[in-house]
């Protein structure tokens, strides 16, 4: 009897320092991940009046895709976890958008010949949601002579908020080379538009535990700009006779004459058609997100630590 109740006392010993191991701290874990550096890469997808499908529904929609005129991202951040289920994030971001009417499928706009790149420098702001996630840490992990515990970190969430850009559209001439588009007016506005846009990014993401201090995502988002001039075009076809640059004169019209001037008529002549400036530009980003935890502490290693501290400062008497 006395052995049973030995053993039965043993393995409850040995069971309640393995789940303190799993578990430690488990109502406070989200407060171990309060703060944590973003490191962001990967592909964007422009949508406005370039390129594009064939079907006018799929116009700012997945469908309106251009494999063609994929471009790139990167970007840095801060993010402050306030609550177990809020964050607050700043991110910094250099993007590289895209847009080409000759990959377009549609006849008119593969004919209209428009093309143009743009570097943003953006600023963004966010409130992420965390619908899910499982944060487990031990305090034993990688101690010398001790088995670690099972860490579990994942996270799942939504976010949206406000940003600012700078854009700057350029266009590629027949030579080959690019001119930034926004000093030649090509839409015979009377002033340039602003290069300063305000955003709204809108997404979905998870976070998965490298260690206690990195996590690897993916994040997808779409962000809607409030400009219709990042590929800078918007409204009408400007009258290359008022230009007297001829590095003006072709981008207000590149199209071949020979497709859309038949006799007579002029698919993008003075005052015609050039862009939709009833829906404002947006553009889609998936990222790989890198985020390095600088709350997290081994509580182990500091308790080890502070009792050697102790033990040392301790006087014989």
């Amino acid at each position: 009897m006395k052995r049973i109740v030995f053993i039965s006392l043993l393995i409850f010993g040995m069971y309640s320092t393995h789940a303190q191991r799993i578990n430690f701290n488990t109502q406070k874990n989200w407060s171990l991940n309060k703060r944590e550096l973003l490191f962001n890469v990967g592909a964007t997808q422009f949508l406005g009046d370039l390129g594009g499908a064939n079907v006018d529904d799929y116009d700012y929609s997945l469908k309106d895709w251009d494999w063609e005129s994929i471009g790139f991202n990167a970007g840095v951040g801060y993010r402050y976890r306030f609550h177990p289920m809020f964050a607050t994030t700043s991110m910094l971001s250099y993007l590289m958008l895209r847009g080409n009417d000759k990959f377009s499928e549609e006849p008119i706009r593969n004919a209209r010949n428009l093309n143009f790149r743009s570097s943003l420098f953006e600023l963004q702001q966010r409130l992420e949601v965390i619908l899910f996630s499982v944060e487990r840490f031990s305090p034993t992990y990688n101690l010398p002579g001790q088995r670690g515990g099972n860490r579990r970190n994942q996270q799942y969430y939504i976010f949206g908020g406000i940003g600012a850009t700078y854009f700057n559209p350029k266009g590629q001439y027949s030579d080959g080379s690019w001119h930034a588009l926004r000093p030649l007016m090509t839409e015979g506005q009377s002033k340039p538009y602003s290069p300063i846009a305000f955003t709204a990014p809108m997404g979905f993401g998870f976070r998965l535990g490298m260690g206690a201090q990195w996590r690897i995502g993916l994040e997808a988002s779409y962000n809607m700009v409030f400009s219709d001039y990042l590929d800078d075009v918007s409204t009408i076809c400007g009258n290359p006779a008022n230009y007297s640059d001829p590095i003006a004169q072709y981008f207000v019209n590149p199209s071949d004459p020979a497709i859309t001037q038949p006799p007579g008529q002029n698919w993008f002549g003075p005052g015609y058609q050039r862009g939709d400036n009833q829906q404002r530009d947006s553009y889609y980003r998936l990222n790989i997100v890198l985020a390095k935890n600088i709350t997290y502490k081994d509580y182990g290693r500091q308790r080890i630590k502070s009792k050697k501290s102790k033990v040392s400062g301790t006087k014989i008497r």
